[in-house]
């Protein structure tokens, strides 16, 4: 599982980068700033989050529990439904679309994707008494 979280932190990391070139060089002039703004609040919250996701991959080797997947998949959500649907509305307001209330509606879920994941994070860690008997069992 680790290794999938490797690639995928990798792979959106990348297209983070991709996308937020894109954004500051061939969209200037093209966009509102506030759509500039909402592009480039995608592409943080984007690479925060495969960064993160590349941390839960390392995490996973230690700490191998199901809510730890849950919180890379979580993270992995957040990025397609927040970042995602800001790129949409962003591309379909540019191209003369108005009625976007379907995908205004998505970004806020992408956000609670976000929150679920580092909530997930913290209930994976065992507390510090949990993690020192384990150790010392390995004596």
């Amino acid at each position: 599982m680790h290794r999938t979280f490797f690639r995928t932190a990798a792979i959106l990391a990348m297209i983070s980068v991709m996308l937020g070139a894109f954004g500051a060089h061939a969209l200037k002039g093209h966009l509102s700033e506030q759509s500039l703004a909402s592009f480039q609040t995608a592409t943080t919250y984007m690479m925060s989050h495969a960064v993160a996701l590349f941390i839960i991959g390392m995490m996973y080797r230690h700490y191998k529990t199901k809510t730890m997947v849950w919180s890379g998949n979580f993270f992995v959500m957040g990025i397609i439904m927040f970042s995602g649907s800001i790129y949409l509305r962003i591309t379909l307001s540019y191209m003369g679309y108005d009625k976007l209330a379907i995908v205004n509606f998505i970004t806020p879920i992408g956000g609670l994707m976000f929150i679920l994941g580092w909530l997930m994070l913290f209930v994976s860690i065992p507390p510090r008494e949990h993690h020192e008997k384990a150790a010392q069992s390995d004596d």
